[in-house]
């Protein structure tokens, strides 16, 4: 795996963690705002082929191959 696709999992997995945060949290704005950063987060690395794996609630375990 290169860096890139390193970067994006990480970042996918901490836009995860900041969702379910929020959810625990009620915290509406948020969750507005982490929701935000994984769509863009999953998007990007579509985009760019980074494999994943994403529960449907966007905030399980991320993994790439």
């Amino acid at each position: 795996m290169d860096g890139f696709a390193e970067a994006m999992l990480e970042r996918v997995r901490v836009a995860q963690e900041a969702v379910a945060a929020a959810r625990r949290s009620g915290d509406a704005y948020a969750l507005a705002v982490a929701s935000d950063e994984l769509d863009d987060a999953l998007r990007i690395a579509h985009a760019n082929g980074v494999a994943l794996e994403v529960t449907p609630e966007g905030d399980g375990g991320a993994a790439g191959g």
